[in-house]
């Protein structure tokens, strides 16, 4: 079974300069790792195929930091 955080982190490093075992939870996705918008959007459709799960949009927008996304990917990949 794959590691949720470790896999969600693997794909954050795709967009952004910052090697996913450096990545903390208090990290911000969009100040810290500079995440623009247009990434954001690319990197969600990647998250939702890759765990076979279905985002919510209005939810996922309002998610700030690493540890907020890591939860929200627990409980969908728990469903």
């Amino acid at each position: 079974m794959m590691n949720v955080a470790e896999e969600f982190k693997k794909i954050v490093a795709q967009y952004c300069d910052i090697a996913a075992e450096d990545m903390t939870e208090e990290m911000s996705l969009r100040e810290d790792l500079g995440l623009s918008s247009l990434d954001f959007m690319t990197f969600l459709g990647e998250i939702e195929d890759t765990f076979d799960v279905e985002l919510d949009l209005d939810r996922a927008v309002q998610v700030r930091t690493i540890g907020e996304a890591l939860s929200m990917m627990d409980e969908l990949v728990a469903a």
